[in-house]
């Protein structure tokens, strides 16, 4: 029985090794984009190095949420000092990435809105330009008072591609609704049509921002990112691919809420019977001490539900990752799987190199944050996530 029981261990941590956790191809692709991003509007016959910031612009100067790399981070140095357990660094590096992600996301966009800002946009105006990097013709405009979900908005900034002329069927590349005191709005961004050489792939990925400095929703700030229709790369060695996600961010003062889902098909663990997850979490974190604390739920990604026991407790890590290992090792030594599951208990503590310990805090200035983090819920896996829509106004 003792060997059956070791035999089950080393199965496991070959799982883990060959599958588990690998890192998603996602924010690697999406850098690729940010990189993109710094030149697309180069065709407007300015030279940036001799365009300056018009103190009147009417474009925002911010449209993003900086969030700290405690939490939002591709890479994860701490090392886990339990033998034999499941490392949280490892547990927990998807969630760093996909809040990367987001951020990266969101950003994407505020990078944009930077590189227009320093063409002088300071009334509403409307030109064509033929784009460095696609050689297309590109259309930009800013439009005063326009209508859209329901609400009055100061501007409109949309940039089109026209390359076989502006028609019904012109292709959007870009669209913002905002006003600018204080900066509030919705911003649309398919980057297919901002560049054709560099990203086919992401011909029906569409990225949404709504940002806010209005002090509504019981935050100084904050911002949704969605990301709707991402393409999923092979399933090997991508298993953890996403290819929708929604995140809130909210920050008041030096603390900063975040919660959200992101979908995976072609997600498993140690069942390959049981594929489709969502990643369901709840984070917060302080901004100057760069700590955090966050919760993860693995629901399937076709729940319908809404609530936080459901989502973070019955679907928590620690649960899923139990019967999914006890579906495949039925006899396993309750012994062997609890110190193999040690640090996937909630909640987990994060400082600048990452995973510290779950569980228990390291130290009481994490206390507050893992207060915060019980008023958090994520979006509905079916409802929120599962079809997420994307689309421009027209």
């Amino acid at each position: 029985m003792k060997t059956q029981n070791l035999n089950s261990q080393k199965k496991m941590n070959e799982a883990k090794r060959s599958s588990l956790f690998r890192t998603p191809s996602f924010k690697a692709a999406l850098s690729c984009l940010i990189f993109v991003a710094a030149i697309i509007f180069s065709a407007c016959d300015k030279d940036d190095d001799d365009v300056k910031k018009d103190p009147e612009s009417i474009v925002p100067e911010r449209f993003a949420i900086d969030i700290p790399s405690s939490i939002s981070s591709q890479d994860s140095k701490t090392k886990s000092s339990k033998v034999d357990t499941l490392r949280g660094e490892d547990l927990y590096q998807h969630l760093r990435n996909f809040i990367g992600a987001g951020e990266a996301s969101a950003k994407l966009i505020q990078d944009v809105l930077l590189w227009v800002a320093l063409h002088n946009l300071t009334h509403p105006m409307e030109f064509t330009f033929i784009s460095d990097d696609d050689g297309r013709a590109k259309h930009l405009s800013v439009v005063e008072n326009v209508k859209f979900d329901g609400k009055n908005w100061q501007y409109c900034l949309t940039v089109k591609d026209i390359e076989n002329g502006m028609t019904k069927d012109t292709n959007i590349g870009l669209q913002i609704f905002y006003d600018l005191d204080p900066i509030v709005g919705t911003a649309i961004l398919n980057f297919y049509n901002i560049d054709r050489n560099h990203d086919k792939v992401f011909k029906d990925t569409y990225y949404k921002v709504e940002y806010s400095e209005k002090g509504n929703l019981g935050y100084e700030k904050h911002m949704i990112v969605s990301i709707a229709d991402f393409p999923i790369p092979p399933q090997e060695p991508n298993i953890y691919a996403l290819t929708n996600m929604k995140m809130f961010v909210g920050k008041t003062g030096d603390i900063i809420s975040i919660y959200g889902n992101s979908k995976h098909p072609n997600a498993f663990f140690f069942d390959d019977k049981e594929t489709g997850f969502n990643w369901a979490f709840v984070a917060a974190a302080h901004d100057k001490k760069n700590i955090a604390v966050a919760e993860v739920g693995l629901p399937p990604m076709n729940l319908d539900a809404d609530d936080r026991y459901t989502l973070l407790e019955e679907y928590s890590m620690e649960n899923v990752l139990k019967n999914q290992i006890l579906s495949v090792w039925p006899t396993i030594d309750t012994e062997i799987l609890n110190a193999y599951l040690y640090e996937t208990k909630a909640p987990a503590f994060f400082n600048n190199g990452g995973f510290v310990q779950g569980q228990t805090a390291p130290t009481d200035d994490y206390l507050p944050l893992e207060g915060k983090i019980q008023d958090l819920v994520p979006y509905n896996p079916k409802k929120d996530i599962l079809n997420l829509l994307i689309e421009f106004y027209e």
